[in-house]
């Protein structure tokens, strides 16, 4: 990895051969009165790279390439955003006229896919959350924040952990993206939840959809892409401070983020810091359902003529309790004494046992060289995960993963060419896991994954095409271990391999409406839980056993959305349809229980299926007048096992959303906004025979935020009331419902959380 690393550094200065400077600039206008616009935001997202027109709508952008064509982004508030693609050999004073619009522009490029995009040409169906969402919507975590997102729900873990849920497929079938690298952390377990710091995102792109062709195996269900701030405008530093207060639990969060750019040498740092106590159901609190979270994160690197190459570095540590409480007939937690546990114990931010302490330490190296034939964006990255659960010591774990991946990613973009845009790339990982505790869940083990793919667009002037195939190999080898002297796994070596395609078709009809639609095949091959796990894993009140002999999931998908927009209303409708061979999914057979430290726990294996996953997705938006702006989204996933016409477990009830925000001009104030929202979950009657049904709820929240100005100090405040009439509901996909928590006893179960009031502050500085 070291060796690699110097050897970027090294090569470097040698693409200078490839690429002269020059500087670009260029202003901004209004389309109607061509009155300047200062303070627009001019961004080269494939560059990474952005400036600010000033007072006369004047921008410039220096060290960059003399040729190439490239992508430019134009925004400013209360105008429809512009892209444009810029022949930089043949660039000059650059003129952007951008229209009035009165409804919010949504995030129209798009970086997650083989190339940054204007979405309206994209094939595949994106969602993205800006940073004023994440900011206004009070989380726990950033699943929570983009869960709003049609087709998108969560696992739940109180109101700590959440693993995302896309159109009914989670665990290693999605992938979460942070620097541009898989993030890898046992993401197969139930109460596992992403190691990620959520205010260090400045978007989040949520690709809906199988995406195995660019992301290989665990991308069946989808991709979450996190992106951080692009770099500072060279010549500035910039910054930003935020921080918030939630009722319900106690949360309070706090983030610090500075960075700076001196002639094309860029550098950041973070940290972040929260902290909560068990969270309020109605009928009372939830012990040991606090948690507290520390993320320091930091990057360094060089924006140049030929490119960019970035180095970024992050640790971030996780306490989360688990509940493990009995309760008397009051329903008052107890202790293993049989004590009242009180108010002030529930209350307290000092965690009980059992609970995890996750550790997740990442450098990744992202770079963008540029040459005469084209260009390649490589990332390499180093990750350690440390999962600890204890159970009875809070210094000697009862059980660790050490989990270790080394991971790259190559991808070579030739020069676009009468319209044609190839991409070749090449993927691969070495992964390493070892116990270091006397508990065993799942045995030592090494895997190794390899991945190679073509990419082809071809682009006119109101319809693109796209189209490739990938090659992917995985092999895992698990080693013999003991437990208490006794034999508890033998040696085992799994591999699997598969050639999956790719087809994708826009059109744009008009101005205003457009069409998108995939076809395609995906694979997945099983994870190490899902082929060898055995044992009783802390917090899911069961017994796990893997099946060495399963074989990899085969997905054949197809999708469909038609999209219209233009300055008042915001339409979509779309329709999946996922056919997956060999579905793996665990199930109790027979009533099958086990005895364990004299409790009775059900038995779970590991069983295929072929399986079909279907749904919809839908949103309006209305914004008739400058005042008021509608908000509505529906989604519905049906989940059916195709051998026995069973529902598939675990699938998501459909969901309404619906908000209205009034968005008045306050003197002094700007962004101001007041918003209504509500949240309509259908019930959950579709459930294998294993599952408890849901019933339907509906959540009404209250919102309103604005930004002033202090000195020349801008704050965003916002204030957020969730729950607002303390509904007491099960969420579908929550661990604590009846059923999930404990299997062995159907009526126990823990309510999601109550009431909630939320207040943050956010600057940022420049």
């Amino acid at each position: 990895m070291k060796s690699i690393i110097l050897y970027i550094f090294l090569f470097l200065p040698a693409s200078n051969l490839f690429a002269e400077v020059i500087s670009l600039d260029g202003h901004v206008i209004d389309a109607q009165t061509k009155e300047t616009l200062p303070g627009a935001v001019i961004t080269i997202p494939d560059l990474k790279i952005s400036a600010v027109s000033d007072d006369s709508g004047q921008f410039t952008f220096t060290n960059i390439p003399q040729k190439g064509r490239f992508l430019i982004e134009v925004r400013y508030i209360g105008y429809k955003t512009m892209i444009q693609t810029v022949d930089l050999s043949a660039a000059s004073g650059l003129e952007f006229a951008l229209s009035p619009s009165t409804i919010e522009t949504k995030e129209v490029v798009i970086t997650g896919t083989a190339f940054s995009t204007d979405n309206r040409k994209n094939s595949t169906a994106v969602s993205s959350v800006t940073k004023d969402q994440l900011i206004n919507r009070p989380s726990g975590n950033l699943v929570d924040a983009i869960a709003k997102v049609p087709g998108v729900s969560q696992v739940t873990t109180g109101g700590g952990i959440s693993k995302p849920v896309i159109r009914g497929l989670s665990y290693n079938r999605v992938v979460t993206l942070v620097d541009g690298a898989k993030q890898e952390g046992q993401q197969w377990g139930d109460e596992h939840g992403l190691e990620v710091d959520q205010y260090s995102a400045e978007r989040v792109e949520v690709l809906r959809g199988a995406a195995s062709l660019l992301y290989g195996s665990d991308a069946l269900g989808g991709v979450i892409n996190v992106l951080e701030p692009l770099p500072s405008p060279e010549g500035k530093i910039q910054g930003e401070l935020l921080t918030s207060y939630q009722s319900n639990n106690g949360l309070s969060g706090s983030s610090a983020m500075i960075q700076g750019n001196t002639d094309g040498f860029v550098w950041r740092a973070r940290g972040s810091y929260k902290n909560a106590f068990s969270y309020n159901a109605p009928g009372g609190r939830i012990a040991n359902t606090g948690y507290n979270e520390t993320s320091l994160s930091g990057q360094v690197g060089f924006n140049k003529k030929w490119g960019y190459a970035h180095l970024n570095a992050s640790s971030f540590r996780n306490n989360i309790g688990l509940p493990d409480f009995s309760r008397n007939p009051d329903g008052q937690f107890e202790d293993e004494n049989g004590n009242v546990l009180s108010n002030d114990d529930l209350k307290s931010r000092d965690l009980f046992l059992p609970f995890q302490d996750i550790r997740h330490y990442k450098l990744a190296m992202n770079s963008h060289i540029l040459f005469s034939t084209g260009r390649l964006r490589t990332t390499l990255a180093f990750q350690n995960n440390q999962r600890r659960e204890l159970e009875d010591s809070r210094t000697n774990p009862s059980l660790l993963f050490d989990l270790k991946t080394y991971s790259s990613d190559f991808k070579y973009y030739f020069n676009e060419k009468r319209g044609w845009e190839p991409v070749i790339g090449l993927s691969g990982s070495l992964q390493n896991n070892k116990n270091k505790a006397e508990e065993l869940l799942i045995p030592d083990y090494d895997s190794r994954e390899l991945g190679l793919f073509v990419y082809a667009k071809k682009s006119w002037e109101s319809t693109t095409f796209n189209f490739g195939a990938r090659f992917d190999y995985r092999n895992i080898d698990g080693f013999a271990m003991e437990e208490d002297g006794a034999p508890k796994f033998n040696n085992f070596s799994n591999s699997f391999s598969n050639v999956s395609g790719a087809l994708g078709f826009t059109k744009e009809f008009n101005e205003h409406f457009n069409f998108k639609a995939n076809l395609g095949s995906a694979f997945r091959s099983p994870n190490i839980a899902e082929l060898s796990s055995d044992g009783v894993h802390e917090g899911t009140f069961r017994y796990e056993i893997g099946n060495n002999d399963l074989k990899p999931e085969n997905s054949y998908y197809g999708d469909l959305a038609f999209e219209f927009n233009n300055n008042t209303v915001s339409a979509s409708i779309g329709a999946f349809n996922n056919y997956i061979d060999n579905y793996i999914f665990s199930s109790q057979l027979n009533n099958e229980t086990i005895l364990v430290d004299s409790e009775t726990l059900p038995v779970y294996r590991f069983i295929q299926e072929n399986a079909n996953l279907s749904g919809i997705e839908a949103s309006l938006t209305l914004h008739p007048a400058e005042l008021i702006h509608i908000e509505n989204s529906f989604s519905y996933t049906r989940g059916v096992n195709r051998a026995t016409k069973n529902p598939l477990p675990f699938i998501p009830a459909g969901v309404l959303r619906n908000e209205l925000r009034l968005e008045p001009e306050i003197k002094g104030l700007k962004s101001t906004y007041f918003s209504l929202a509500l949240d309509n979950f259908f019930k959950q009657n579709r459930i294998d025979l294993f599952e408890t049904k849901s019933a339907g709820y509906s959540l009404v929240n209250l919102g309103l935020g604005t930004t002033f100005i202090m000195g020349k100090q801008p704050i965003r405040m916002n204030i957020s009331a969730n729950n607002l009439f303390d509904k007491a509901y099960y969420d579908h996909l929550s661990r604590f419902k009846p059923g999930r928590l404990d299997e062995t006893d159907p009526l126990t179960g823990y309510y999601n959380q109550g009431r909630n009031i939320s207040v943050g502050l956010y600057l940022p500085f420049k």
